[in-house]
């Protein structure tokens, strides 16, 4: 399986983004798909996740309420949509299947 993220760039804080990723090659193996991100001088974090069918979906406690995630399985596609972003979500957002298939990430930047 690979995976393209896009979608990311700078931000003002307030603002809203939405991330894109999409997956390619053995995608019949495909069940979970999540976002991670990774800012400067910090350990990766998980940020969200999505099962297949979209009923069940897990949240970090410091996006819940303004970020969301979906996915189009027709279009092998996994969003992050992001709402009233804060320069701490600033980081490279990573796409991820587990447990050890990543994108090469897209950075988003939250400054004014």
């Amino acid at each position: 399986v690979q995976l393209v993220e896009s979608g990311g760039g700078l931000v003002q804080p307030g603002g809203s983004l939405r991330l894109s990723c999409v997956a390619s090659g053995s995608i019949f193996s495909i069940n979970t798909m999540g976002w991670y991100r990774q800012a400067p001088g910090k350990e990766r974090e998980f940020v969200a996740s999505i099962s297949w069918t979209g009923g069940n979906r897990y949240y970090a406690d410091s996006v819940k309420g303004r970020f969301t995630i979906s996915r189009d399985n027709a279009k092998n596609t996994v969003f992050l949509q992001m709402n009233s972003v804060k320069p701490e979500d600033t980081a490279v957002y990573y796409c991820n299947v587990p447990p050890l298939t990543w994108g090469q990430g897209t950075q988003v930047t939250v400054s004014s």
